[in-house]
């Protein structure tokens, strides 16, 4: 029988350890050549830097970018203090639960598809809470809970998804499957009441839906591109058009964090 999913994998990454130095070199490597996906990274680091740019300017404080793996925020914004819990690929080898800065010192943590992987996020957001200054951010994006998503990230994409679990926290081995691709949704909307009871100082300002039809066209960093330059306008296109429905497909949110 036919087996969609092992065609449609991204013949660079067969053989590479999964969460290993060169699947994240590897990683990077994809996101660069595919002009689609990297306008989608494009898209993301330029949200989660103007959360950055909306702390008053006259608070001073380091931005850190928590898993940075195979990203390229560093390029476009030299400041940032990349890190990760996967040694050398990130200034700081870092776990989230357990912050090395002072109280105050930080102005902005952006988190790109790592959220679901910090295995006590109560935990993290405590440090945060602690680590960010007056009108900090605390800028995420990770996979949203849509219709589609939910069945996407259940049944065809090999991290979990588990918008049943009872706790914020899991067991890991820091391996990338130790994860809960639900986490986002169960801490921000099924458990709100439970944040704001926990962080009345953590405020949510934005849960905003990101374009999702040309991402999967894409193939993302561990699955084929199926989008020949020439289309990659049309794609777009295709995003904007789409917009309306956003709720209901996008694999992806982005949500910004103020500490008041």
């Amino acid at each position: 029988m036919l087996d969609i999913r092992n065609l449609l994998k991204e013949k660079r990454l067969a053989g590479i350890d999964n969460g290993s130095p060169e699947w994240f070199k590897i990683q990077k490597e994809i996101i660069l050549s595919r002009p689609l996906l990297r306008h989608h990274y494009d898209l993301w680091y330029s949200k989660m830097l103007s959360d950055e740019k909306s702390v008053p300017l006259n608070q001073n404080g380091k931005i850190l970018e928590i898993g940075s793996g195979g990203g390229y925020l560093k390029d476009i914004r030299p400041d940032v203090i990349t890190s990760d819990v996967v040694p050398g690929i990130a200034d700081l080898l870092l776990d989230a639960r357990s912050l090395p800065f002072p109280d105050n010192s930080l102005r902005a943590i952006i988190i790109i598809n790592a959220f679901h992987h910090i295995p006590d996020v109560e935990q993290f957001l405590k440090e945060a809470r602690r680590c960010l200054i007056s009108r900090g951010v605390l800028s995420i994006i990770d996979p949203a809970a849509t219709m589609l998503a939910r069945i996407f990230f259940t049944y065809f994409h090999p991290e979990p998804y588990r918008p049943d679990a009872k706790l914020w926290a899991f067991d890991s081995d820091h391996h990338m499957q130790s994860s809960n691709q639900a986490l986002t949704w169960i801490v921000f909307r099924r458990d709100k009441e439970k944040f704001k009871t926990l962080f009345p100082n953590l405020n949510i300002e934005c849960c905003e839906y990101l374009p999702w039809l040309s991402y999967m066209a894409t193939g993302g960093v561990t699955r084929r591109n199926l989008v020949p330059r020439f289309a990659v306008p049309l794609m777009r296109a295709l995003d904007v058009i789409s917009q309306p429905i956003n709720g209901l497909f996008a694999l992806e949110w982005h949500i910004r964090i103020r500490k008041t």
